[in-house]
């Protein structure tokens, strides 16, 4: 049976994408002072204005209209012709510490360098659900269709960036469609760019740069064929981009963040959270349990469900899906999931390290399938060991 999936991503000048980053940006400036920052921040952006709001709990000292700034520019919107730009955008902040109540429940976290036998006093920062995910067909042990679109809007940054596409602006989208016959991995049926330019610049000429430096560099020309269908701006034209031609907010590309709709994903966004909130920090070690299992041999592909209590150190729930791949039935392969992995939050935060100022980079092109040091939930540091199974 022939099955198409879809998978879609955008680059860092996206509307939701510029929130995103501003919200890690402020994150990040408070862990780099004071690693126990509590920080839970969201942002909202459309023409001409960025508004940034929350609850924020630190020593720290976070200059909220430089960040904002100096996070814009650094995205590229620099020339006021665009409509949104660094120096002329609005800020406004409400900010305020986070909530006693909700502080209460992980409050001993504290002292960052807490024993093994305290992690049961340290309870999650939120209820809520997490997924993790990792399969053979890649690389990245992800699904290609995920694999590719993050690598296509990387590209046409990148070609930005350098010049390479001078007439591209800052905001843009890809989108693949992967074939598959009987779960088997056939071709490529369809990709789209939709790439913001300058006005001068003719479709003809976008769509033939496009296809030669990103579309080109980036697929494997095998998985082509006549009749895969490229679609670049479809419209006709994307001169009207970014905060200017879309409200922005944090959190709403949960899909683009995580596994492009192939897998499962929580009830809750990622960026702007301190590692305390497992919408973010779970959701980390349930893809680092996954991949390590799948590049152990134990499954071909995998996927990994927690769901937590506020207050409460033990998942309420653990679950586990090979899709009929594992080497052993689901029920073995949950066993060896908790025998070697603790979801604990604190255990989390400790086996990650991630109380560190690592979270801006994170904001574009994904959250998985990355190859960064500082991504540590991406390593397959426990495969050797999981092979004695």
């Amino acid at each position: 049976m022939k099955r198409l999936i879809t998978s879609e991503s955008v680059t860092e000048g996206h509307p939701d994408k510029v929130c995103d980053q501003i919200s890690d940006a402020i994150l990040d400036e408070c862990l780099k002072q004071d690693k126990n920052s509590r920080v839970a921040c969201e942002t909202v952006t459309t023409t001409g204005l960025v508004l940034v709001v929350g609850e924020i709990s630190t020593e720290a000292y976070a200059p909220i209209e430089k960040i904002v700034r100096d996070t814009i520019k650094e995205i590229g919107y620099e020339d006021p012709s665009l409509g949104f730009d660094y120096s002329n955008v609005a800020v406004l902040t409400s900010l305020i510490e986070q909530s006693s109540d909700i502080a209460q429940g992980v409050d001993s976290a504290q002292d960052y360098e807490t024993s093994h036998e305290d992690y049961d006093k340290i309870g999650a920062g939120d209820q809520g659900m997490v997924f993790g995910y990792a399969d053979n067909e890649s690389d990245e042990y992800l699904p290609l269709s995920v694999v590719y679109a993050q690598k296509l809007s990387k590209k046409l940054s990148d070609v930005r960036r350098d010049g390479t596409l001078s007439y591209l602006r800052p905001d843009g989208k890809s989108q693949v469609t992967v074939e598959y016959d009987d779960g088997v991995l056939k071709r490529i049926d369809s990709i789209v760019i939709s790439a913001q330019h300058s006005p001068e610049v003719s479709l003809e000429k976008i769509k033939e740069d496009i296809k030669r430096e990103v579309i080109d560099k980036v697929i494997d020309s095998s998985l082509m064929d006549e009749d895969t269908k490229i679609y670049v701006n479809p419209t006709g034209k994307f001169v009207i981009g970014g905060p200017k031609g879309d409200s922005g907010l944090t959190g709403r590309k949960i899909i683009v963040d995580t596994y492009g709709g192939y897998s499962k994903s929580g009830g809750g966004a990622f960026s702007g959270k301190d590692p305390t909130k497992v919408d973010r920090s779970a959701a980390y070690m349930a893809r680092y349990a996954a991949k390590n299992m799948v590049a152990a041999g134990l499954a071909d592909k995998l996927e990994i469900g927690l769901s937590y209590a506020i207050g409460v150190a033990r998942p309420l729930s653990i679950y586990v899906d090979s899709f009929g791949t594992g080497k052993y039935d689901d029920e073995k392969i949950l066993e060896i999931v908790k025998e070697n992995f603790d979801f604990r939050p604190q255990a989390i935060i400790d086996k990650l390290d991630l109380r560190r100022p690592i979270y801006k980079k994170t904001a574009a092109f994904g959250h998985f399938g990355r190859d960064d040091n500082d991504f540590t939930w991406e390593r397959v540091d426990k495969k050797d060991e999981l092979k004695k199974y």
